[in-house]
């Protein structure tokens, strides 16, 4: 099945799906750079592990219908066991899990130089505290001081932005782009959820000219190489449920013309 979104499907934001979704994106997009970067230059995937605050879901409890209780076992009064009193919740708990996850570099063919970094944003790169937005930002602030350009890929509408000195416009998803001769100034694609994603320059050393990123065709491969069709119920909002109502209203109309959800009765 073809992706049904113009350019980033919101479904693929799930927790349980983004391990899977960033590492099929990654790959996608090294081998779309790649085949436009030989033969000075290389894209190199290269991993790295965050601990993700992941929810994990209750297992099913199932009650016999049959009680088998051993004889003896509740004293030697009839009538004196006490019978513990049941949990009124149960609720599930985040847990703080190791995930691998990868970004690219664009180096230089034999002597290896950093030429652009690209990140795809993560849910800990983007949770508050030191060991997750601070920790990110820390990494940004050192390729800021370098000679290496940085492409930042942001389709997750939750979490702490990328830092800039002013405020970003409203959207649901940001591509940014730090460009080593123009620091501090970084470009902004902000991205709206219905619309298509055009592609971005991955720069490199001059004189040679950027690479086009298409990121909405790279969206769009590893939707269909994955199946994330199969996974996915479009009956029910996306995660986070944080959409306007506009986009909200939008997202009904637009499953219901693909056929993914009922038409109301």
């Amino acid at each position: 099945m073809e992706a049904p979104f113009p350019g980033m499907d919101p479904y693929l934001e799930a927790p349980s799906l983004w391990p899977d979704v960033h590492h099929e994106l990654i790959t996608t997009i090294r081998d779309q750079l790649q085949a436009q970067l030989a033969p000075r230059y290389r894209a190199v995937i290269t991993p790295y592990v965050l601990f993700e605050r992941l929810e994990i879901a209750p297992v099913r409890r199932s009650v016999p219908d049959v009680a088998v209780v051993e004889r003896g076992s509740f004293g030697a009064a009839a009538g004196s066991a006490v019978t513990p009193e049941e949990a009124p919740l149960t609720l599930p708990a985040l847990m703080e899990v190791p995930v691998e996850y990868a970004r690219i570099e664009i180096r230089t063919v034999r002597d290896q130089t950093l030429v652009t970094a690209i990140e795809l944003l993560s849910p800990a790169n983007k949770r508050p505290g030191p060991d997750g937005a601070d920790a990110y930002e820390k990494r940004r602030q050192d390729i800021f001081a370098s000679t290496a350009h940085l492409l930042e890929i942001d389709l997750l509408r939750g979490g702490q932005r990328p830092r800039l000195a002013q405020p970003l416009p409203e959207a649901s998803y940001f591509i940014f782009l730090s460009r080593a001769q123009r620091r501090p100034y970084v470009e902004v694609w902000p991205l709206q959820l219905r619309d298509p994603i055009k592609p971005v320059p991955a720069p490199l050393l001059p004189p040679d000219p950027p690479v086009a990123l298409d990121v909405g065709a790279a969206i769009r491969e590893a939707y269909r190489r994955a199946r994330y069709d199969l996974e996915i119920d479009y009956t029910q909002p996306p995660p986070p449920p944080d959409l306007s109502p506009e986009d909200a209203a939008w997202l009904d109309a637009h499953l219901r013309a693909c056929g993914l959800r009922p038409s109301p009765q």
